[in-house]
């Protein structure tokens, strides 16, 4: 296994940027994107997970990259909320829900596996 030497190297940064896409995508469209606050609240939380991943692993130091994570893992459940909101809304269908949601899980999986290895 390659010796992790770049955020970009971690799969929880890398699948967190994927959702990120997703999130763009889908809130530039329709009445999501007049939704200024909750396309604004959802945007900011999914740019959280990345930043937050990143600027741990710079920290160099496992205590803060744990705590950094923490914050990221929190603002997973953060974007998995505001899907909710965007279902309730029908601003998203079931498919787009079920599709980011199920990510959310995969990355929130991989951010909690992380923490348990530091």
């Amino acid at each position: 296994m390659a010796k992790i030497q770049r955020f970009e190297d971690l799969i929880c940064w890398q699948k967190a940027r994927i959702i990120m896409k997703d999130i763009y995508n889908i809130t530039r469209v329709g009445d999501f994107s007049k939704d200024y606050s909750l396309k604004d609240q959802i945007r900011r939380a999914g740019t959280s997970v990345m930043l937050n991943i990143s600027e741990g692993f710079c920290r160099k130091s496992y205590k803060e990259f744990k705590q950094f994570l923490f914050f990221a893992h929190g603002s997973v459940g953060e974007i998995q909320s505001a899907l909710y909101i965007a279902s309730d809304q029908e601003y998203i269908d079931s498919k787009k829900f079920k599709e980011i949601y199920e990510k959310c899980e995969e990355d929130s999986k991989i951010i909690s596996g992380l923490i348990k290895s530091l």
